[in-house]
Parts: structure tokens; sequence; C-alpha cells
């Protein structure tokens, strides 16, 4: 942002514009110090193999919440239902589920496996 700041200064040309880019420039500094705990560093996150993009989560997401939001489909999830639906995939995934329900029913056994009988 320093380095940003004394570009600005070099610039001479059409005084109107460079207002605009100093007070954008300002507003900008202000938000990445506002938010520098929350802004990732993906050139460490790359050097030690750790995610750095949930883009492939988002689209799946995306792709199939949009197809049950459409119109002219015979079912259609509610907003509600569809944050239920993700937040039980979700405790699926997390293999916590079954502490939510043991929790919820209390003499249900955690340590019980699971049977089940064939229909």
């Amino acid at each position: 942002m320093d380095d940003l700041d004394d570009d600005l200064e070099t610039l001479e040309e059409n005084p109107q514009n460079k207002k605009k880019l100093e007070k954008a420039v300002k507003e900008l500094r202000g938000y990445i110090m506002a938010n520098e705990a929350f802004i990732p560093n993906y050139g460490d996150r790359y050097r030690h193999d750790e995610m750095i993009s949930t883009a492939f989560v988002e689209s799946t997401v995306n792709q199939v919440i949009s197809k049950r939001f459409v119109k002219k489909q015979q079912m259609r999830w509610t907003q509600r239902g569809a944050h239920l639906l993700l937040q039980t995939r979700v405790q699926v995934l997390n293999e916590d589920l079954r502490n939510t329900f043991c929790r919820w029913f209390p003499g249900m056994n955690v340590d019980q496996p699971v049977e089940l009988k064939a229909a």
C-alpha cells in the first residue's frame, strides 16, 4: 500500500481522476487494515499444501440448490429447508450428526453400532 501511495504522488496528469484514485486507495487501505486478521496469506497456504479456494464446493452447492429453487420443478426447497439440509449434510460429512442426535435423545447409545435392517 505504501508503494501505491508513492506511485500516486508521481502522477501529475488529470488531477480530477487523481483525487478519485487517492480516495479509493485510502478506502482500500482502511478495509485491509480493518480486515487484516481475516485475509488469508495464500502464498503461505500454497507452500504448506493447504486449501486455497473453496470455489469447487461453492459451485457444487450452487448447482444443487439452484436446481431445486428453479420454477417449474415438481418439488422446490424453501430457503429454510435448504439451509437445514445443508446443516445436516455438513454434520454428516464432519461425522457429528450422531453426536447431535445423542444430545437430542439422551437414551441413544453413541457407542452402539448402527444396524440397518433390510426392507
